[in-house]
């Protein structure tokens, strides 16, 4: 875990200085994803060159808010939150209007990823900011993203490390030094897009998903070697189906450090 940390603050840095970016600017969510960027972020540039904007929806629970504001203290991030609730529902009307129809679930939950990123980027564009892209590893996999939301950026620091790698890199860097709150590691990971949404309700337990995403994608096993292994035939068919379904959004992702 050393090591990936000191690849990952240094490859920040370094993308940064190639690039001439003084400053970065991420959607701080209180989950563990964009918790471990930010701190990883304030680590290689200092707190105050990353600015972390905490954009709130009406499904942002209080434990987001709290994890988010205590993260931006420990880090002395530059902190902002912004309640994007009033542009969601300008847009779910103006859509359902021009549908003549209700705005389905998915297409609601998107809408708030998308309008976060183009805020983002609209920062971006403003102060001069380089975006930094949370998503992680499996979730890239099973295309569990929304294309133009939160994929937006310029740089994807921990797009190579599965989930169970970044809770394991979370509290080896926690034992270092207490940078992250103990509740962004414990809770159950949440986009917060719907009322009671978890991952595991669209995706199987981290721990089983990154065993069998790891065997196909880096030891190159096939679906019957990774069912001869013990896994559940189904499980890993339909894990292996959606891979490859979703390698049109891979094709559309900002670049990941090699960790």
């Amino acid at each position: 875990m050393q090591a990936i940390w000191k690849n990952l603050t240094a490859g920040i840095s370094n993308f940064c200085n190639h690039n001439n970016f003084d400053e970065v600017i991420l959607g701080l969510s209180g989950g563990l994803d964009s918790a471990v960027v930010a701190v990883a972020a304030a680590e290689a540039l200092g707190g105050k060159n990353v600015y972390a904007l905490m954009m709130k929806t009406a499904f942002t629970s209080e434990l987001s808010l709290q994890i988010a504001e205590q993260l931006a203290e420990l880090n002395n991030l530059d902190y902002r939150i912004l309640d994007i609730q009033p542009l969601i529902d300008y847009q779910k009307d103006f859509l359902q209007d021009n549908w003549n129809q209700n705005i389905k679930k998915l297409t609601l939950e998107n809408l708030q990823a998308r309008e976060r990123g183009k805020i983002l980027m609209t920062y971006a564009n403003q102060f001069s900011y380089l975006v930094l892209a949370c998503g992680n590893k499996s979730e890239i996999a099973m295309g569990y993203c929304t294309l133009y939301g939160d994929t937006c950026g310029g740089l994807a620091p921990i797009a190579n490390l599965y989930k169970s790698q970044i809770f394991e890199l979370a509290k080896w860097r926690n034992s270092q030094s207490f940078v992250l709150p103990k509740e962004v590691i414990t809770r159950a990971p949440s986009a917060e897009l719907s009322e009671g949404q978890k991952d595991e309700d669209s995706l199987p337990p981290y721990a089983l998903l990154d065993k069998i995403l790891a065997l196909y994608l880096d030891k190159k096993q096939t679906v019957a070697q990774i069912i001869a292994d013990g896994f559940d035939a189904v499980t890993v068919e339909n894990i292996v189906k959606r891979y490859e379904k979703q390698a049109f959004k891979r094709l559309q992702l900002p670049p990941a450090l090699k960790l």
